[in-house]
């Protein structure tokens, strides 16, 4: 499979000094200030459905970690409609489940991009066992290997009521960020977004609420909320 020719801007690598970009650094300090007592080194991103922007939000907040000088690498463990080899345009001929399927190295499927201090691991080919796949005790392996190499891992996952694919890598990961498209998403959908992380004692950082009514000159609005205990 030949690199997609329609990779996709980046905001906060294309244009670092816009509100947006900035708004993107206070969501990764944010996510530093949450984790006083415990390390997080592992984030999952999901949304309650399609299109509300969860790509899109881990890819700028990976961007702003590289920006901090951390090692980071990006993982689209969306194995049913991936996108992660769209945005940087990569290959996707070999990619995560290649590395789950087979007893090969970690290294083989990870992938630079011209973003310092920037890796991905695209999906690899689409397959028939998502869930099963990423439920295994190899997943659990690979993101400890990858541990020892980098400072943070962002992973990409299907929505969280679409699939149980969420709630799995939300098992393995650190913590959770849910995306919400505010004017789309209806609070009983958001919450029951949110109870099926709960539901496997998933940590959940913060929401992202996303596309609120502000001045037509932005287009995006992020705004970050931490858990009240």
């Amino acid at each position: 499979m030949l690199p997609s020719t329609n990779s996709r801007p980046i905001i906060t690598h294309d244009n670092p000094k816009s509100p947006i970009s900035e708004a993107y650094r206070s969501l990764r300090t944010n996510i530093q200030f949450s984790a006083i007592d415990e390390e997080i080194r592992t984030i999952m991103v999901t949304s309650a459905g399609p299109g509300e922007g969860k790509s899109t939000t881990i890819t700028n907040l990976a961007v702003a970690y590289a920006q901090s000088d951390m090692h980071v690498v990006l993982i689209d463990a969306d194995l049913r409609k991936p996108t992660m080899h769209h945005t940087f345009n990569l290959s996707n001929r070999i990619g995560l489940t290649n590395a789950l399927s087979s007893r090969g190295m970690v290294s083989d499927v990870i992938r630079e991009t011209k973003i310092p201090n920037l890796s991905v691991i695209t999906s690899g080919p689409i397959p028939p066992n998502p869930s099963e796949m990423l439920a295994s005790k190899r997943m659990g392996v690979l993101l400890e290997e990858l541990k020892e190499q980098y400072d943070m891992i962002l992973i990409d996952t299907p929505p969280a009521l679409a699939v149980t694919d969420a709630q799995i890598v939300a098992s393995k990961s650190d913590g959770v960020i849910l995306v919400i498209d505010s004017g789309k998403v209806k609070r009983e959908i958001a919450m029951k977004a949110k109870a099926n992380l709960d539901y496997v004692k998933a940590r959940i950082l913060g929401v992202v609420l996303n596309n609120m009514n502000r001045k037509s000159s932005e287009s995006y609005y992020y705004y970050y909320y931490g858990n009240k205990e």
